[in-house]
């Protein structure tokens, strides 16, 4: 996959329908009976990384402040959901040794990864960071989990939503009219290729989580240094 042209094109056909009015509004991010939770393989980057992103979402929330910003503690690339999240899991009736295991099974020997986050893409209902990575070893490991979970018993749903391929990382979600919608689209075009920085992994955690990966809802389960 060529990340630049695949985070292109997705902007570009995004951006059109939210400035066509066409975007689509979360309408649970702020549901009280939201229980979809599951455990998701994912990668935190850097503080000073998060900080300039605030930056980015501090002028977005003078202009739209009643959408859904991610705080610093909730930024993440997801490497996989290894089950993604539904109503009525329970994290008590799965066997989390096992687990470990297995991804421990999936991590590499090699252990040079940095990511950086360069500019912006976006879906219908959301605004992420463009994330490229500086070789194959997180896909690597994806497709390792893959084979791995496929011949094991665990529950799992890898790739249920779709096959993850990017390092990208969802950072505002639209859970209201947009008010200001051209100003709001201004201020994204401002930082569309702009560099928020560098860093080099140096965990990966495994966490069971809500849909949102909200810090307060996190229970972190295993880390794995890099």
């Amino acid at each position: 996959m060529n990340l630049k042209e695949h985070y292109s094109k997705l902007y570009k056909e995004s951006i059109n329908n939210i400035s066509s009015g066409k975007y689509e509004i979360d309408n649970l991010i702020d549901s009280k009976s939201d229980k979809r939770l599951g455990i998701t393989l994912l990668i935190r980057p850097s503080i000073e990384v998060k900080n300039k992103i605030q930056k980015f979402l501090y002028e977005l929330k003078k202009i739209e402040p009643n959408q859904y910003y991610y705080p610093n503690p909730d930024i993440h690339i997801t490497i996989m959901s290894i089950i993604s999240c539904y109503e009525g899991f329970d994290i008590e009736k799965i066997n989390l040794t096992k687990y470990t295991e297995l991804i421990k099974k999936c991590l590499p020997s090699d252990k040079n990864i940095k990511i950086q986050f360069k500019g912006l893409t976006a879906s219908n209902s959301c605004i992420m960071l463009q994330g490229f990575m500086n070789n194959n070893i997180i896909n690597d490991i994806r497709d390792k989990l893959r084979i791995e979970f496929k011949n094991s018993e665990l529950e799992q749903s890898l790739d249920k939503r779709y096959s993850i391929q990017t390092a990208h990382s969802t950072i505002v979600r639209l859970r209201k009219k947009l008010n200001q919608k051209d100003n709001f689209l201004k201020i994204i075009d401002k930082y569309v290729d702009y560099n928020f920085g560098t860093f080099d992994v140096e965990k990966i955690e495994l966490v069971y989580n809500d849909w949102y990966q909200r810090n307060e809802l996190v229970q972190n389960l295993e880390e794995f240094k890099i």
